[in-house]
């Protein structure tokens, strides 16, 4: 019978301190990818002699990682026939901001 009692306290006692947890939201990033922090300003670049002739450089850019931005170099890429690259992007939505990655598009 005691180890039942006990068993019932341990119980009632776990589930007071589960409701006493606070999860406090995520005030700089909402689902949807709007993030609340405005990214910094573009860093320069070395971009140096392209390993192969023809190879097209793909711009670094400000990717959001966790709860803030962090730069992601910029790298060299084989170019695709018939398309060009659209850099990645930060753009103005509402309160927020939203990043429209970087695509190969024809033309």
């Amino acid at each position: 019978m005691r180890s039942y009692s006990f068993r019932w306290a341990s119980c009632l006692l776990i589930a007071a301190a589960l409701t006493a947890c606070v999860v406090v939201p995520d005030q700089r990033h909402y689902p949807g990818g709007i993030v609340m922090v405005a990214p910094p300003p573009m860093r320069e670049e070395v971009i140096g002699v392209a390993p192969v002739p023809g190879y097209v450089w793909l711009g670094g850019y400000w990717g959001w990682v966790g709860d803030r931005h962090e730069w992601v170099p910029g790298h060299w890429a084989a170019p695709r026939p018939g398309r060009h690259w659209i850099a990645h992007q930060w753009v103005r939505q509402g309160d927020g901001w939203r990043m429209k990655p970087g695509h190969w598009e024809r033309g």
